[in-house]
């Protein structure tokens, strides 16, 4: 719904063969509809490894060389790092961390049969630049950009290109809704946990999101 969705688009408007996952079934068939004949829209969730296998699977018996992979998948929850729990910090880094490196590895055989293809990181400014109550979105980002880095030296023996892309926060379906995301995670906190922040922190950071002049 968000860059990858435009991507796919223009890509598709541009002659290119796309070959685009995507996690929501109503997005993938939406999606289809827009798209050309030429391209294909399949159901994936890079946290599930079923999921990419069978990708790996479907696109290897089309072809046995890919120009590009774009690893653009995400999810983020906000809050104070006293807020949000171990097992919400893993699930971000499966799959914006995890999910990627996963992607990456499973398809290196088809991206390093010709030389020039590459593999494309839509990361972010958080990459490098964290806020309070980012510190798991952060974090993943962060992790993604040290192993492009690697990725892009180790692969430099077969003219495999790696860049990474660092947007800012822009009003996709990744920002869209954590006010609400926020109460919820407000209202699942212990009670010790609240009256040490207090509820005007939590009013603080959802009036933060809705007036953040970085946020577009």
């Amino acid at each position: 719904t968000g860059f990858g969705n435009g991507l796919a688009i223009e890509l598709d408007k541009q002659g290119f063969n796309v070959l685009a996952g995507v996690y929501n079934s109503n997005n993938k068939d939406s999606l289809e509809k827009i798209l050309s004949s030429r391209a294909t829209v399949f159901k994936l969730d890079i946290s599930r490894q079923e999921d990419i296998d069978a990708a790996y699977e479907m696109i290897s018996n089309k072809t046995k060389v890919l120009h590009a992979l774009v690893n653009n998948a995400g999810i983020a929850t906000a809050g104070y790092i006293d807020w949000v729990s171990v097992e919400t910090m893993r699930k971000i880094m499966d799959v914006n961390f995890f999910g990627h490196v996963t992607m990456t590895k499973k398809f290196l055989p088809l991206l390093i049969a010709k030389r020039d293809s590459r593999v494309v990181n839509i990361c972010s400014v958080a990459g490098y630049l964290s806020k309070p109550g980012m510190s798991a979105y952060a974090t993943s980002k962060y992790a993604l950009e040290s192993f492009s880095d690697c990725l892009r030296r180790e692969m430099a023996i077969w003219g495999l290109r790696v860049s990474i892309i660092e947007p800012g926060f822009m009003r996709t379906g990744i920002v869209e809704g954590h006010d609400k995301s926020l109460r919820n995670l407000w209202n699942g906190l212990t009670d010790d946990v609240k009256d040490r922040w207090g509820e005007e922190n939590l009013n603080s950071q959802i009036k933060g999101i809705e007036n953040d002049i970085f946020i577009k």
